[in-house]
């Protein structure tokens, strides 16, 4: 096990897909906002790609091993230590019993993730051991990482081709300080409810991440958008604002237009409500969002669904075993 010495911000245990099939229920998926990185830690340490693990966002937590360990550190560079002496990331890294491992500010993007050999061990819920946290449920507790905890893993064999494993540069995310991101959208469900100038201004002028943003949802700042005539004359039980409507399931992804403020529903997001979603950023850039720090200059791509699909394989092919080699 290891015990919790410094939090972090909100470190939470998270796994791959997440908690999936009960969006009926009201319950999202949850999992790792940049699931590209979280499988390549897992991968780097011989466990499944879905095995549950650490996320740690804007700042990371120490931790005091209690045994011996293998890990990997991905995503967002929070300069890893261990016993303050610094670690590569995408590299597999024996750690010792009654070594601490730590990580502090991220100096390049916003989300960084920790894999344990044999993955952590929690009661899983609903089927995942994701954190969902406005809801207490999943991961430790149904929270974030508290001081003083005693986290366990699950007992795998340690060898040493478990170690000094890297991630092939191919195979890596692009993460960087870059204030001008790129993210590919598809239309719909709900893009004949914006007018052609609407539609237009959305995909043509930046977009401002606001720092109201989290697991639900990323709040935008940007132009005023324009609706088509149905959106202004429709029957009561649609609202009075141009972009309500009668309660629809939300998909993941939707760029939900609550009032005027797009949101993008994320990972612990709304599964229905009574707003538009013209347009739905697919999970294969969802990556991009994790990293991307508050302040942000989003500009979104439309592209077909065929291609997100396209992109998406893509991005599992990169987090397959062959793209991990020996040092």
């Amino acid at each position: 096990m290891f015990t919790v010495i410094k939090t972090g911000l909100e470190t939470s245990v998270q796994d791959f897909p997440g908690r999936i099939g009960f969006r009926d229920q009201g319950f999202p998926p949850s999992g790792p906002m940049d699931s590209w990185s979280f499988r390549l830690a897992n991968r780097l340490v011989g466990n499944e790609v879905g095995c549950a693990a650490l996320e740690c966002q804007y700042i990371g937590p120490t931790l005091a091993f209690e045994q011996d360990a293998v890990i990997a550190i991905t995503g967002a560079n929070m300069t890893p230590k261990i016993d303050g002496l610094a670690i590569p990331m995408w590299t597999s890294i024996f750690i010792k019993a009654g070594q601490e491992l730590s990580l502090i500010f991220a100096k390049v993007g916003v989300r960084s993730y920790i894999a344990i050999a044999g993955g952590i061990n929690s009661q899983p819920w609903l089927g995942s051991q994701s954190t969902f946290h406005k809801a207490g449920v999943g991961g430790i507790e149904g929270r974030a990482l508290q001081k003083g905890q005693h986290i366990d893993w699950r007992s795998v064999e340690l060898n040493n081709t478990l170690i000094n494993r890297a991630v092939k540069s191919e195979a890596l995310p692009d993460i960087n300080n870059d204030k001008a991101i790129s993210i590919n959208v598809v239309y719909g469900p709900n893009e004949g409810w914006l007018d052609e100038a609407g539609k237009a201004k959305f995909l043509t002028e930046p977009w401002k991440l606001s720092s109201k943003s989290d697991r639900t949802g990323f709040r935008l700042e940007g132009p005023t958008l324009t609706f088509t005539d149905k959106a202004h004359n429709k029957s009561p039980e649609h609202g009075s604002e141009p972009s309500n409507i009668i309660d629809q399931g939300y998909p993941v992804g939707g760029i939900n237009l609550a009032g005027e403020t797009p949101i993008i529903l994320v990972n612990d997001g709304p599964s229905m409500g009574g707003f538009i979603n013209p347009f739905t950023v697919p999970g294969c850039e969802f990556w991009k969002l994790a990293q991307a720090k508050p302040g942000s200059q989003l500009y979104f791509k439309e592209i077909t669904v065929q291609q997100a699909q396209r992109l998406g394989r893509e991005q599992t092919e990169a987090c397959n075993d062959d793209k991990i080699t020996n040092q």
